[in-house]
């Protein structure tokens, strides 16, 4: 287990605090060992694991408390039990009923400090959520970044080279539980197959009542087929059309936002930089885990331009960066980032490997007059900065610690 401190140092100033908090992200991402991680650090401060109370509310042996009321009565029946401060920690609390009603009555009844997971990113909208507003402070916890996986995987082969190393995430991804499989490529690709249907059926189909799972299947196929490649909901349905399968824009728009609910795919709009406006049309989308895309579907390596582009989505998004597609006269810049004042332009290419590729993956920024850092990103090894654009190696990219 690593100790994720991207993500601790962001909820370490709220522990202890009365806020709730909440973290979120795709099914098996590491919510469950962030709150491991969060109770070793309670511990740390001398905090009693007897003050601690966790539920899993996937595990059967809780299915009966899986009503506002139930589990009300449990944990104060708990409570009563404890000196001092009571630490409550509820994992996939998507699963209880009416959820909010009793969180937000143990804040307010006891003395308390509360922690809940979930899989879905409308976990805190919806009428219930008016109990929480303001009162909640959320994180997204995705796979492991490169950084990370580099970590785990150094720690099971510590002779790995740093190539070779990058070269398994290309095709193996970032859920953490591939560490404990050795990350060994059949039993890797059979939990990948396996989350996935998970995801699918109990984040997607389940929760939102999917009739048609045949039109569903089919369009997170032609997403993960074409990520980072831009479309809309009209041509996925015209696309359909054309393969005698009938599907509605409305009805295939509906579909993908139960995606990206479930964490399973990221959309980015395309913004028009000279007029500094969204456009309507073709946005991008990227999925979760890349190593879940090569289990299902299989061609990362084929695709590596398309890998290589979502593992630099990805990291940008870890790293709180909001990401439009830059729209510059007749070019794109994969992605226009923002974060605060920081602000940064990131274009991302297989190999600079012809005059004609440098010219045109460098060639993007011609029109971008302002001095906000701007990189061209790829597997070459030589550093090709040049006109005040910056060169990295992927790898390095991705292991820096600041890009400003």
């Amino acid at each position: 287990m690593i100790k994720r401190e991207a993500y601790m140092s962001r909820i370490r100033p709220f522990i202890g605090n009365e806020l709730i908090k909440v973290l979120t992200g795709i099914r098996r991402s590491g919510k469950s060992v962030m709150l491991e991680l969060i109770q070793n650090e309670l511990t740390a401060q001398g905090v009693s694991d007897t003050q601690f109370i966790k539920y899993n509310f996937e595990d059967m042996n809780n299915s009966r408390l899986c009503t506002a009321a139930v589990l009300h009565t449990e944990i104060t029946q708990r409570i009563a039990d404890i000196n001092g401060k009571a630490y409550l920690f509820f994992d996939e609390i998507q699963e209880v009923k009416e959820w909010e009603k009793c969180v937000n009555s143990f804040r307010v009844e006891f003395d308390c400090d509360i922690y809940i997971t979930g899989s879905n990113a409308k976990l805190l909208s919806g009428e219930l959520a008016t109990y929480l507003a303001g009162r909640y402070v959320a994180f997204i916890i995705y796979p492991f970044s490169f950084g990370e996986f580099l970590e785990l995987y150094s720690s099971v082969f510590p002779k790995a080279q740093i190539q070779e190393v990058f070269t398994e995430y290309l095709t193996l991804g970032g859920m953490p539980y591939l560490g404990n499989l050795r990350y060994e490529v059949m039993p890797a690709q059979i939990y990948l197959q396996d989350l996935f249907n998970s995801v699918v059926l109990k984040d997607i189909v389940k929760r939102n009542k999917v009739r048609d799972v045949d039109l569903l299947e089919r369009i997170i196929a032609y997403i993960f087929g074409g990520i980072g490649t831009t479309f809309s909901a009209a041509s996925v349905s015209k696309y359909f059309k054309s393969e005698s399968r009938v599907a509605a824009p409305e009805t295939t728009m509906n579909y993908i936002n139960y995606c990206m609910d479930a964490f399973l795919v990221y959309q980015v709009r395309r913004q028009d930089l000279a007029g500094k406006k969204l456009l309507a049309v073709n946005e991008k989308y990227y999925v979760a885990d890349h190593g879940m895309r090569e289990a299902v579907y299989g061609g990362n390596m084929k695709d590596i331009n398309l890998i290589l582009e979502n593992i630099v989505y990805m990291e940008l998004l870890r790293r709180g960066y909001k990401m439009t597609v830059g729209k510059a006269r007749e070019k794109e810049i994969d992605f226009v980032c923002e974060k605060k004042k920081e602000k940064l332009y990131v274009q991302v290419s297989y190999l600079l490997a012809s005059e004609e590729t440098i010219r045109r993956e460098f060639g993007v920024y011609e029109s971008i007059r302002d001095n906000f850092p701007k990189y061209v990103v790829s597997l070459d090894e030589l550093d090709m900065s040049r006109d005040g654009v910056k060169h990295k190696n992927i790898r390095d990219f991705l292991l820096a610690s600041d890009w400003n």
